[in-house]
Parts: structure tokens; sequence; C-alpha cells
């Protein structure tokens, strides 16, 4: 069986809170190979890690994200937990060998933001986009050479014409998606199969059964458990 990618979700989100640091860097510990993260903007413009459109959830602040800039963040949380830009996450991570991020990409809206401030870093060769195809395509047209992962919800493949505009490393569906069937088409068409978001051990090993390249977790040390023991066997 060829190596399969472990990716965290929003990093270890059962240790820390999602889409800060602290989870960022735990997950890369726990052994992911990348970790998926959420890209909103500012109103400044700034991309920081948050999945949800207001702040409530995670920060207990109801306010829209884009109505807060960024020196406003800085009253929520603490010095050590609170919302984090997209570069500070980047920079967290610079030393950890073959440390990859997945921003994952809503809509086109943070797009030209997001890819400016990955190539203002020199980050481009460790990181990845994923979301739809509208965003997608949006990052390939100013990305020209950036790896892609299309989330699509469908159970059939996209189309040849999406294929080739688009040029995705890999498909990435829910899981309940997925089977041998959707694998072997998706890498008849030259794609590997990422898929999300797998937490419990059962389906991890299924997925495994059915030959997905890229599996993404909240419980990445769970996942990185069972990959090891698939890849000794």
């Amino acid at each position: 069986m060829s190596r399969v990618l472990a990716v965290a979700h929003r990093g270890d989100p059962y240790r820390h809170r999602e889409n800060t640091l602290p989870s960022v860097v735990q997950a890369f510990a726990a052994g992911a190979d990348a970790v998926e993260v959420d890209v909103r903007l500012t109103r400044d413009g700034v991309p920081v890690l948050l999945h949800d459109a207001t702040l409530e959830r995670l920060w207990g602040d109801p306010r829209p994200i884009d109505r807060v800039t960024l020196d406003q963040l800085a009253d929520l949380g603490s010095p050590g937990l609170r919302v984090p830009t997209l570069a500070e996450a980047v920079k967290a991570t610079a030393e950890t060998p073959a440390a990859r991020l997945l921003i994952d990409l809503d809509t086109p809206g943070p797009v030209a933001a997001t890819v400016e401030a990955v190539a203002a870093l020199g980050a481009e060769d460790r990181v990845a986009y994923c979301g739809p195809a509208t965003a997608m395509l949006a990052v390939r047209e100013l990305a020209p050479a950036a790896e892609l992962a299309l989330t699509w919800k469908q159970p059939r493949l996209p189309v040849r014409a999406l294929l080739d505009d688009l040029r995705p490393h890999s498909i990435n569906p829910p899981f309940g998606l997925v089977d041998a069937g959707f694998t072997a088409a998706a890498h008849d068409a030259g794609l590997a199969v990422s898929t999300w978001t797998v937490d419990l051990r059962r389906t991890m090993v299924r997925m495994l059964r059915a030959r997905v390249d890229s599996v993404t977790t909240n419980r990445i040390a769970l996942l990185r458990s069972v990959l090891d023991r698939a890849a000794a066997r």
C-alpha cells in the first residue's frame, strides 16, 4: 500500500481550540503530515484562521469577522490563545520538517489576500489549497503552480472540462461518498483522493481499504496510529 497522508482538521481540536497556533503545532507533534486550516478576512483584509463567519462559537463574540479589524482581534483570547493570522501560522510551522498547511477556502472572497500572503512569505511549496470549484478556479488564476484539492460532494467525478481548467492534484469528497469504485475512477483520471472528516477507527480502516491517498481527521493521534499499523503489515 502506498503511503497515505494524515491531515489534521483545524489542528488538534480535541486538545486545543481549533484553528489556533497551539492546535496547529500540536497536530504536527502528533504526527500530521499536513494541517487543514480555514481562512477568513478581517475588516482590514488580513487573512486569519477561522472557520465560522462570526466569532461567536469559539470566542464568545457575536461580531462577524469581516466587521472586526486585526487590532480589535487582539482584545479576544490571550497572547497564547487567540485568532492567529495566516502569516503567524505559516511562520509557526516553518521549523517543522516537511510541515504543510492545507488552506480551506469556501468562497473566492479571501483568495487574493491569501495567495498574496503565502507568496510574501515565500511559502508556496509548503501550502496547498482546498475548496469548491469557484474558489479553486480563483486560486488557479492567481497561482498557476499551486497544489489544489477540489472539494466535491457528488458521487461522480467532475466533467473533464472542469478538471482541465482547474488541474487539481486531488479530489476531496466527504468519506460517505468514497468506496473502491470512486477511488479507482479518480486514479484513472489522474487524481489523488483525499477524504474528510474521518474520526472513527473503523471508518479510517475502510478508507484505507478503498485506497484513498489522504485522510483528514479531528483525531490525528488515532489516525497516525492506524496508518502506522497498516504500514507495518
